[in-house]
């Protein structure tokens, strides 16, 4: 299991089709909904891969807004789901946002994933809201090394 930094865009176009796969196919949301702005090797964000025996079976990215890393697009597919890979990328994209001045992270939760992410040090701050078509709930942490 491995993460690396999305710094080319043959790399990005593999979690592009991971996210496809994950979001529009098995989730159901609209393919206009799942590709934006920031699906770019720009520096507004920064997109990562995992990796499980070689291969590229996840993604996520972090946004930047401020003071507070906005985690987004994380998934894995559907055979990789019991390896710990999600843990791996929520603790990449928090490096990667510590290291850019973040003093916390915030995402928007699957509300079945929810506790997932309290393991992880998350706490909800919102009441359940929709997101194409999908329940989620704002989910926060402050990070370890914040100055607050």
């Amino acid at each position: 299991m491995q993460a690396t930094r999305i710094t080319s865009d043959e790399n990005l176009r593999k979690a592009f089709a991971i996210r496809e796969e994950v979001f529009v196919k098995e989730q159901g949301v609209p393919l206009e909904d799942e590709f934006d702005q920031f699906d770019t090797l720009d520096g507004r964000c920064e997109h990562i891969l995992v990796f499980y025996k070689d291969q590229a079976v996840g993604t996520g990215r972090v946004r930047f807004m401020e003071e507070t890393g906005k985690l987004e697009r994380i998934c894995i597919l559907e055979p990789y789901r019991k390896f710990g890979l999600g843990k791996v990328i929520i603790k990449t994209l928090e490096e990667i946002a510590e290291e850019r001045g973040a003093s916390q992270v915030k995402l928007h939760g699957q509300t079945q994933a929810e506790g997932f992410y309290k393991k992880l040090g998350y706490r909800n701050s919102s009441n359940p809201f929709m997101e194409d078509g999908i329940p989620h709930v704002l989910m926060v942490k402050e990070l370890p090394n914040s100055k607050k």
